[in-house]
């Protein structure tokens, strides 16, 4: 029997750990390039992915050594920054059609990004311990990844609209340098 409250326990708790994460930024970059769809749909699977793995292994997540994950996806942001800023200008024209791009490609893309970089997260860590506490996997899995859901769409839906207004090229560079103050910080994390 699945729990209501559970449910909207742990998607409050995991919407609002989420909102100001790095998920919303990579939803952002990746809603504008490619069509929102696509990408959703490989994030989607992936947060999938992470939530059953943490409803499964239950508290035991909270173990993993947690410098090693920040060293990880420090590593993973300044790469990231670095093919942004280092990349090569295509035609602002040639990035905005996304029916250049395979449904595999651009979602095998989101679910590749996520799937690494979201690895021993707060969000996943916290997922875990919720379901140790309650003892409703069913419940707080599907709380957890609704609430998931709802910022990779948030952050998608943002990048649709804000391409709109504001060129691409300035996104990017504004992407690249916030992934690379991430990866910063993630580093400084790992040492400290």
């Amino acid at each position: 029997m699945i729990s209501l409250t559970v449910m909207a326990v742990v998607f409050g708790v995991v919407f609002l750990a989420e909102l100001p994460d790095k998920t919303a930024l990579a939803g952002l970059v990746l809603g504008t390039r490619y069509r929102a769809s696509y990408v959703f749909a490989g994030v989607a699977a992936a947060f999938t992915v992470h939530v059953v793995l943490a409803v499964a292994a239950g508290s035991v997540l909270t173990l993993l050594p947690q410098q090693i994950v920040h060293a990880l996806t420090g590593v993973l942001f300044l790469g990231g920054a670095a093919v942004l800023l280092l990349r090569k200008d295509e035609g602002e024209e040639e990035v905005r059609k996304p029916e250049n791009q395979s449904f595999w490609k651009v979602s095998g893309a989101g679910f590749m990004l996520i799937l690494v970089a979201e690895f021993g997260d707060l969000t996943q860590i916290m997922t875990a311990n919720l379901a140790a506490r309650y003892d409703d996997p069913i419940s707080v899995g599907l709380g957890a990844v609704l609430a998931l859901w709802s910022v990779a769409a948030l952050g998608i839906v943002g990048g649709k609209a804000l391409m709109r207004r504001v060129p691409l090229k300035l996104i990017t560079r504004i992407a690249a340098l916030l992934m690379l103050g991430l990866g910063v910080w993630s580093l400084y994390e790992a040492i400290a």
